[in-house]
């Protein structure tokens, strides 16, 4: 079983972190990730840093902005992660855009995520129609999961064709803006989430954007088996720097 699903099978709520690949400094991806791990987080996002990135908020696009000039490159971040498996156990997810994994070879990504340890992937910009019918039978080969996301604009039939081909966690939007800590959630992200737990989607779920603070962590998760955050613990890395993260994690849960 892939350490995703093993994880998804866990009891308690879910805390999944995400962090970009080379921030604040290009040699810190290795020291945040065994940091997390000695947090009890359950997952972590390894963001890959692009220059174009749509779904993104300020907060990510300038910390990728950041890791490109720190020097990371796919081939830095996957020399970073060859021996990240003798001491990182929790499951470990890239997430980034398709571009850049075309260019670097769909089925040599795969590979080089296969050698290092990597679980899944999250890609924003892959509909799931074309990974079913393009990729899906690669990732596979490659023990790979690919999570997609959902918005309150996504439509229940696409819904629920993403929960047919999923494997791991769907990745449900809390809103239809880009990436952003909030410090609370309104009456309309409540309703999409009780809307969505009502369907009853053999898939788990997961709640990302907006999340920030214990408040909306709890929020995310009474109806969901976890929550991630993302802009958050970049902004508490630029102020506090990357031997702060337990300090981060510690006021969650």
């Amino acid at each position: 079983m892939n350490r995703i699903q093993s994880t998804l099978t866990k009891e308690h709520k879910l805390l999944s972190i995400y962090f970009t690949a080379g921030f604040p400094e290009l040699d810190d991806t290795v020291s945040v990730l065994k940091q997390l791990q000695d947090t009890g987080v359950d997952m972590i996002e390894l963001g890959l840093p692009f220059s174009d990135p749509l779904a993104d908020g300020p907060t990510i696009q300038e910390s990728s902005t950041q890791a490109l000039k720190n020097g990371m490159t796919t081939d830095t971040l996957f020399d970073q992660l060859k021996d990240v498996r003798k001491h990182i156990h929790v499951p470990l997810i890239i997430m980034g855009y398709f571009n850049p994994i075309m260019q670097y070879g769909v089925e040599r990504f795969c590979k080089r995520c296969q050698e290092t340890g990597i679980d899944g992937l999250i890609i924003p910009d892959l509909p799931v129609d074309v990974y079913h019918e393009q990729y899906q039978s690669l990732f596979q080969d490659y023990g790979l999961l690919n999570m997609f996301l959902i918005t309150p604009q996504t439509p229940d039939e696409r819904i629920r064709f993403i929960d047919k081909v999923s494997e791991g966690f769907i990745y449900m939007v809390s809103s239809a803006a880009t990436t952003g800590a909030q410090s609370s959630f309104g009456n309309v992200q409540e309703d999409y989430f009780k809307r969505i737990e009502s369907m009853q989607l053999n898939a788990k779920l997961l709640v990302g954007f907006g999340i920030s603070n214990a408040e909306t962590y709890q929020a995310a998760t009474a109806h969901s088996k976890g929550a991630i955050i993302g802009s958050a613990f970049i902004k508490h890395l630029k102020t506090h720097g990357s031997d702060s993260v337990a300090e981060f994690v510690t006021q969650i849960r």
